[in-house]
This record gives structure tokens, C-alpha cells and sequence, in this order.
């Protein structure tokens, strides 16, 4: 796009030192600056008299300064400069902190505009620190995010500098923008930066918002439509109906139609690439059972990578048991098995003899080989990268592909994150599930919990407490795991058998600690968010989160999933000193619901998507502009407009659609051109 991708430091006013300053920002071309668009915007057009302001009244005076800008050195790194305006109305004291820059650059005498918070001073009205503009720079003007070294005006000049002198292309073809009424790619960066009216930056706000969106909507849909390759392995008898049968349970209408939803898949002769989604305890696991036990009778082989060595040999116990009554074996392969059984695992997969593979990060090794790998699973894949993935996938020849989350993600923010899976929903708990009590109590209570933790524990259940840092931090008035478990197991709970567990610790520790909880020898466990991922101990009935508040209301409801796993009438006790606003709402919400994907659409809600967005390893690029949350009405339509366009044009090949071509190569980084 014309000088778009031109670097920073070749733009006017822009030298070797300053171009450093931009790239901390993230701005390292033309492009990149004229896309850092303004966080908010300040409204020097509406100017109004000293004498008719009120004070705590932010406004825009247009004044002249009428005594001299005097320094006052107040101590080491705090200078103020000081002086008096007057509109002819009243007169204002104007503080000016730390910026000898500034000061030295007003003129006694001038007129200038001070847009700024009015408050009562010992002689005067007063304003510290305003926005100070020249007469004339009316209208609404900018505030970018900044630093130190790079100052909002200072990146406001420059944008003006770019636009000067570079050529802007639309990246929507002009039969889009005709249909939803936008307005083009040079009219909006122009105004989105320097609206010339409310109007105009509602116009400039709409395009932007529609335009990365559909770009990331088209993007996504290449994506999976690139992924729908030709699979050798197409299994068309359904052998998953007599695995169901032969199960001492009952599996939900909701586990049925997932694992309908992918044998219908690996039947179609394109591979599978799909999501299963479900809160903890939905039985995610029986269908990922189903299916290997399906791919082994059809005469291929499948893996299932898992991200602790503890819930691999959950799974492979798990598995071993449902097979039983067959002749379909099942192989372990895990870092701290010994070399012999690694070997006879390994000879196995290699030779067909082992239909099932059950590891963890071993099972990417380079010496592990499968004779007719047709199916790889992930669970918990948010704990993989993606190239861990890929390499389990590489393992065989295309082979379906089958990722597992127990992470509820809001359904809007899922057509971002997952767009280029198709995704099936495990919605319903098998029966038998026990509804867990919430309850959110204040720390003066806490004696008061210890003693109903010990009435569970003496009833011969288990139980955890969570903390949410692993070390003190006298800074931070929280509770750290190793200071909780040095009071308690010498204190409260010194005739109980108390462990302590966190990240931080050794993979072989954490995985002896894990080991003794689900065999009992540990009554109470002390623990960070380690457990998260965890195994399943039916015994565990009570669970305390400690500092709740320091939590996301996914992550508790992630947390609280550890429990409830049994036939015991099982309770979580969120501890937080936050009675009242935002922080108290949240921990309402997730004393109230159960349903993990109502909790994470009210977590969006209240926080943004920030956190869904920011940690996830999906290489998808972050928004800049629009809002997942409130933009979803035109998520919806980018959505619908990418489906038509790629329908008439499946490869963007089409001389209209070069441009959008090009930006979609340019943010995925991913596509070829092909």
C-alpha cells in the first residue's frame, strides 16, 4: 500500500534516536504509525468563560497569559512553572509540572488554549497541568497512548506529517464499503486521528471497526478453508455406537452429538480439524475414548497428548479399562517411565501392535514413529503451543485432528480465537455430577472456614485451599502458597496431613505431591493455580480461594471444577475483603452461576476481552480498534460479508480483492499465495 510498509525512521522529523522511541511503541512504519490510533480524544472546540466555570469542571478556556512564566524548584526531579491568564472574564493560575520544554515556549502576552480540570485556589480559580494548543487548533484533538521519550502531541505531529505524503488504499473492495455504507480507508485514518466533527469520527470509528474485523473474519475462513484437504483416512462405519453400548454408563445427548459431529467428519474425506469445548467434568474424555476406540477398529492408529504425566496415566488407566473387553492396546510414553518400557512403547507404535498412544511432550520426540497415525488429540490444548501440535501432527500423514478445552470462551470471542476450527460444545453434565454450594465470605471469617474445612476433612474428604502467588510480596496484601502452608501445618491444621503444591516447584515434585493427594495420603492441599490442570480425585468436597479477587471469574470456575467430582455434597468458599463495586459484582456472578460459558460472556462483559485475547498461542494478531464485546453486531456482519465475497472469489485472486489479499498475507503472516 503505496509507502505503508516504509520504515519509521524515514519519515520527516523522524531521526535514528526517535525511530528507537517509536519502535518501543510498536511502530516501526508509516503504516504502523498512521494505524496507532488515538485511546481518546480532548475537545478544544468548545470553549467556555473562566468566570461561568464551576469548580471540578473540566473545560477549555481561550486565555491570554498575563504575568510571567516563573520556575519552582520544589525538590530533586519536581520543578513547577507558574503564572496567570485572563479571558477578560476572570483571571486563572496555571501549574505547569516538570516540563521546562513547554514553559519556555509560552510568550507572556500570547493567547493559547488551556483545556484542563478547574479547582479552587488561597487567591485564584486554578488549573494544573492542562492541554495546552495554540489559537486556532479548535475541534477535537488526539491523546495517544505514550512514554516518556514520546509524547502524545509529539505523535499527533507526526501523524500529521504521514498523511501529508502518503497514499492511502482502501483495503475494502468498493462493493463492501457500496454495501455497508463506509466510507473510504483514506477518509477514515484522516479523520479517526483529527475528526472534523463527532459525526466524522462515528463515520471513520465504523470503517476501521468493520475493516479489521472482516479482515480477520476472511482470514480465518482462508484458513480453514485451506485446511480442508483430502485425508487418507476416511472411516466410514461408525464403530463409536458399540463403544457407547458397551459403557456401565450413560453418555448425555451432548457427548453424543460431538462425537457425531466428528465421525461425521473423518467419513467426509477431508481432515478433521475440530474443537471440542466443555466446562470440567462434561466428559470431554469419553468422547476423546470414543473416538480412538473408533479409529482403532476402522485398522488405524491414534495418540492423545496430555500436559502433565499424572493426567496422561489418568487417561491411559482410563482407557485400559473401557478397552478390557477388546483386543485393542493402549501404550503409555512419558519423560519418567525407564528406557526398557519407553523402548517397548516406541517398537509398538512403530510396528501397528499399539493401536493407541497416551503421553505427554514425549510423544513429539524425534525417534517416535506410528505406522498409520489417523488421529491426534490434544487436551487441555491451551496448555500446547501451537507447533507442538503441529509436530504431534507430523507424526503421521495429514492425520484428523481432534483439540480439547475446558476453558469456557464466550461464544463471540470464540468465532475470533478458534475461527479456523469448527467447534462442538459439550453443554450438559453427565448424571451423578454434584451441584457445588458457593459461598463468599470476608477474611475476618476465615476461622470460621478452617473449622468447616476440618468437619469435611474428619468425614474423611479432601479439600484445597488456593493462593494466588507462590511467594510473599510485602507490596501486595495477598496470600502467597508457601507462607499459608508454613502457618497452617503448624497451626490450624497441625493434626492433619497438609500439602503444599505450586509451579515452581520441580516436575518430579509436583507430580509426587499429585500423586499423594489422589491416593490420600494428603488431606488438605495448599496449592497455586497448578491445579487447573489437574486430575480427578472424586474424595476432594471442599476448595477455599483465597484473595478471589486477584482471579478471573473463568480461572475460579476452572478452579472450582476440581471439586464436585464424586457423590459428596461439595462447597467453594471465595474469601475477598471486596464488598462493594466492580470486584464484588464479579465474585457475585460467579457465586451465582454454574454454567461455564455464562460466567466467561460475563467475565468479557466486565473486563474485555484483554485477557482472552492476550494470552492465547494462536499467533492471531490483536485488535486494535475494535471491541469484541460491543462490536458484535459487526462481527457478525463481517462474518456474513466474508462468506459472500469468499464465495465468489475463494482465493481473493480477483484484481478488486488485491488489496485485501495483501493485508490478510501481511496480519496472518501465514498464508501463502496459495
Amino acid at each position: 500500500m503505496s509507502n505503508f510498509n516504509t520504515d519509521i525512521r524515514f519519515l520527516k522529523g523522524v531521526g535514528e534516536k526517535r525511530a528507537q522511541h517509536l519502535y518501543s511503541l510498536g511502530i516501526d512504519t508509516i503504516g504502523a504509525l498512521l494505524r496507532y490510533y488515538p485511546r481518546g480524544y480532548e475537545d478544544f472546540g468548545n470553549i467556555k468563560q473562566i468566570f461561568d466555570s464551576n469548580a471540578d469542571e473540566k473545560v477549555c478556556v481561550k486565555a491570554r497569559i498575563v504575568t510571567p512564566v516563573t520556575e519552582h524548584i520544589i525538590r530533586k526531579n519536581m520543578t513547577l512553572y507558574k503564572f496567570v491568564v485572563s479571558d477578560g472574564t476572570a483571571q486563572l493560575q496555571i501549574t505547569i509540572f516538570n516540563n521546562k520544554y513547554l514553559a519556555n515556549r509560552l510568550n507572556q502576552g500570547s493567547e493559547y488554549l488551556f483545556l484542563g480540570k478547574i479547582q479552587g485556589g488561597t487567591f485564584l480559580p486554578a488549573m494544573s497541568s492542562p492541554e495546552i494548543r495554540e489559537v486556532g487548533s479548535t475541534g477535537i484533538a488526539p491523546i495517544y497512548p505514550a512514554s516518556k521519550n514520546m509524547t502524545s502531541a509529539a505523535i499527533a505531529k507526526l501523524v500529521k506529517t504521514a498523511l501529508e505524503g502518503c497514499e492511502i488504499q482502501d483495503v475494502l473492495p468498493e462493493s463492501i464499503r457500496n454495501k455497508y455504507k463506509l466510507c473510504n480507508l483514506k477518509t477514515a485514518i484522516e479523520n479517526i486521528h483529527f475528526p472534523k466533527s463527532e459525526e466524522s469520527l462515528a463515520q471513520a470509528k465504523k470503517h476501521l471497526v468493520f475493516e479489521e474485523l472482516f479482515v480477520l473474519r476472511t482470514g480465518l475462513m482462508l484458513l480453514k478453508n485451506k485446511r480442508r484437504i483430502r485425508s487418507q483416512f476416511v472411516l466410514n462405519y461408525d464403530f463409536t455406537k458399540e463403544y457407547i453400548k458397551s459403557l456401565p454408563f450413560e453418555m448425555t445427548n451432548a457427548q453424543k452429538r460431538v462425537i457425531a459431529d466428528c465421525v461425521y467428519d473423518m467419513a467426509s474425506g477431508s481432515v478433521m480439524n475440530r474443537l471440542v469445548q466443555g466446562d470440567v467434568g462434561c466428559g470431554k474424555t469419553a468422547v476423546a475414548s470414543a473416538l480412538m476406540y473408533h479409529t482403532a477398529r476402522s485398522g488405524f492408529q491414534s495418540a492423545i497428548m496430555a500436559p502433565t504425566e499424572i493426567l496422561a496415566e489418568q487417561h491411559y488407566k482410563n482407557l485400559c479399562e473401557s478397552l478390557k473387553n477388546s483386543d485393542i492396546k493402549c501404550v503409555l510414553l512419558t519423560g519418567s517411565l525407564k528406557k526398557s518400557e519407553k523402548q517397548r512403547a516406541k517398537e509398538m507404535l512403530v510396528s501397528g501392535e499399539a493401536q493407541i498412544a497416551v503421553g505427554t511432550h514425549a510423544l513429539i520426540s524425534g525417534d517416535v514413529e506410528f505406522k498409520n497415525l489417523a488421529l491426534v488429540i490434544t487436551d487441555e490444548q491451551h496448555r500446547f503451543g501451537v507447533s507442538q501440535r503441529a509436530e504431534l501432527s507430523s507424526k503421521g500423514m495429514r492425520p484428523h485432528t481432534l483439540v480439547m478445552s475446558a476453558t469456557p470462551i464466550p461464544r463471540t470471542l470464540g468465532l475470533i480465537i478458534y475461527g479456523d476450527l469448527d467447534i462442538s460444545i459439550i453443554d450438559e453434565y453427565p448424571r451423578g455430577r454434584q451441584k457445588i454450594e458457593n459461598y463468599c465470605v470476608e477474611s475476618a471469617l476465615r476461622p470460621r472456614v478452617f473449622g468447616y474445612i476440618k468437619k469435611h476433612l474428619d468425614e474423611g474428604r479432601q479439600g484445597y485451599i488456593v493462593c494466588p502467588m507462590v511467594e510473599e510480596n510485602e507490596e501486595l496484601n495477598i496470600k502467597s502458597a508457601e507462607r499459608y502452608y508454613d502457618e497452617i501445618k503448624d497451626g490450624a491444621f497441625r493434626d492433619y496431613r497438609v500439602g503444599l503444591l505450586h509451579g515452581q516447584m520441580k516436575a518430579a515434585d509436583k507430580d509426587k505431591i499429585m500423586r499423594a493427594f489422589k491416593d490420600g495420603e494428603i488431606e488438605l492441599l495448599v496449592c497455586t493455580t497448578v491445579i487447573e490442570v489437574g486430575i480427578d480425585v472424586p474424595n476432594a468436597a471442599i476448595m477455599v480461594i483465597e484473595n478471589a479477587e486477584r482471579f478471573g471469574l473463568s480461572q475460579l470456575h476452572q478452579l472450582r471444577g476440581r471439586i464436585g467430582r464424586g457423590r459428596y455434597k461439595s462447597t467453594c468458599i471465595f474469601i475477598s475483603d471486596y464488598k462493594k463495586g466492580a470486584t464484588a459484582d464479579r465474585l457475585q456472578v460467579i457465586k451465582e452461576n454454574t454454567d461455564g460459558f455464562k460466567i466467561a460472556d460475563e467475565d468479557l462483559r466486565l473486563r474485555g476481552p484483554g485477557d482472552f485475547l492476550g494470552s492465547r498461542q494462536h499467533g492471531l494478531p490483536s485488535l486494535k480498534i475494535a471491541d469484541i464485546y460491543a462490536d458484535t453486531d459487526t462481527l457478525r456482519m463481517a462474518g456474513m460479508a466474508a462468506a459472500n465475497l469468499l464465495e465468489s472469489d475463494p482465493k481473493l485472486i480477483e484484481s478488486s480483492n488485491a488489496n485485501l489479499r495483501q493485508e490478510i498475507i501481511k496480519m496472518y503472516k501465514r498464508l501463502n499465495e496459495n
